[in-house]
């Protein structure tokens, strides 16, 4: 599917309710997770076997990004029931319904996550709660494989975060990353961030 194309398929899906705050909750534009799903593809990391894990799915665009792109299964793991409603209702409405697996809980240490062959997320970045995104970071190490991410172009934990446990680390896009209004502590209407592209492999 063409870049173009499949940022206005994902457009198109019924948004995150983005209700939560402590979580952290964002919807993620079409565009940006066409570019990001794209980018996954030219690396050679999603094939038509792969099992995706998508973390912190939200209504669940970069998943099915990744099953619009040829992926064979998507596991969704999501929190906030709201959102895997919304979700189970994009997966429906694109065809989705059997290629794709919601799992309606918390991120933590006790979290059961099957082995999967990639790993997608865009996971708070830590700006209501220091170190948010470290269940998720944790996650990606106990499961092993590689993984790409969406988080803040400005985060500096990263890359030893993974290196010292022996992974490679490659940041290889940055973007303006829309922030809409949606909680009392937003200052104005609309505002932007850069969101960066990273890359995460074991050795």
């Amino acid at each position: 599917m063409r870049l173009r194309h499949l940022a206005m398929s994902l457009s198109k899906l019924q948004p995150h309710p983005c209700e939560n705050v402590d979580l952290e909750q964002y919807s993620t534009d079409g565009n940006i997770a066409s570019k990001f799903i794209s980018s996954i593809v030219s690396y050679g990391d999603l094939s038509s076997d792969s099992i995706i894990g998508d973390l912190g799915a939200g209504n669940g665009i970069l998943g099915i990004g990744a099953l619009k792109v040829g992926a064979g299964k998507c596991i969704f793991l999501e929190a906030d029931k709201n959102a895997c409603e919304i979700l189970q209702e994009n997966l429906i409405s694109n065809n989705f319904k059997d290629s794709g697996v919601i799992i309606n809980q918390f991120l933590d240490i006790n979290t059961n996550f099957p082995k999967v062959d990639l790993i997608i997320c865009n996971p708070p970045w830590g700006r209501q709660k220091e170190k948010a995104d470290r269940p998720f970071l944790d996650l990606i190490i106990k499961n092993g494989t590689v993984s790409h991410l969406m988080h803040s172009a400005h985060a500096n934990h990263l890359h030893p975060f993974f290196e010292s446990r022996n992974w490679s680390v490659e940041k290889y896009g940055e973007y303006d990353f829309n922030l809409p209004a949606n909680f009392s502590h937003h200052r104005k209407e609309k505002e932007s961030t850069k969101v960066g592209f990273w890359r995460f492999s074991p050795n």
